[in-house]
């Protein structure tokens, strides 16, 4: 899988470990920045990472800021995103399997290292459910958004 990821300064260190341990996993994963504990501002970083994902040169992108909060929503304000901020497994494969999510948020201050990789691996290996009536409200949401947008 192709995946794009990136991180305001307070992810910066969780970042670099999961950049290793989805090349790990085999994946081939594009780094966006930060690339410091310099002070940045994570709309900046998780826009660009929304936007590749959202023009399709990346099957899933994963955010990583402080608490996850913020950088998701910047994540979420690119048409076409749903972007998740997990802090369990369960939650991690409910939003794949419900939610088609096509981005993951995580809270560097609120999920260990540990947690993440069980966290991001949960999200990786999940498959969205092709459930009708998932695939109903995902559309709605999709609709809403082109509307909006006038598309």
């Amino acid at each position: 899988m192709k995946i794009v990821i990136a991180s305001d300064h307070g992810g910066y260190t969780l970042k670099n470990k999961l950049v290793s341990y989805m090349e790990s996993m085999g994946h081939a994963v594009d780094d966006l920045g930060c690339m410091s504990e310099a002070s940045v501002d994570y709309p900046d970083f998780g826009l660009k990472a929304a936007e590749a994902v959202a023009r399709g040169e990346y099957d899933r992108g994963v955010v990583v800021c402080s608490t996850g909060i913020g950088i998701s929503i910047a994540a979420n304000k690119v048409a076409g995103i749903r972007c998740a901020l997990c802090t369990d497994a369960t939650m991690a494969r409910l939003t794949r399997e419900h939610n088609d999510a096509n981005m993951l948020a995580l809270g560097a201050l609120i999920v260990g290292e540990a947690l993440a990789k069980d966290i991001l691996h949960t999200w990786l290996s999940t498959d969205f459910s092709q459930i009708d009536r998932h695939k109903a409200r995902i559309a709605k949401i999709t609709a809403y958004e082109q509307d909006k947008q006038g598309k």
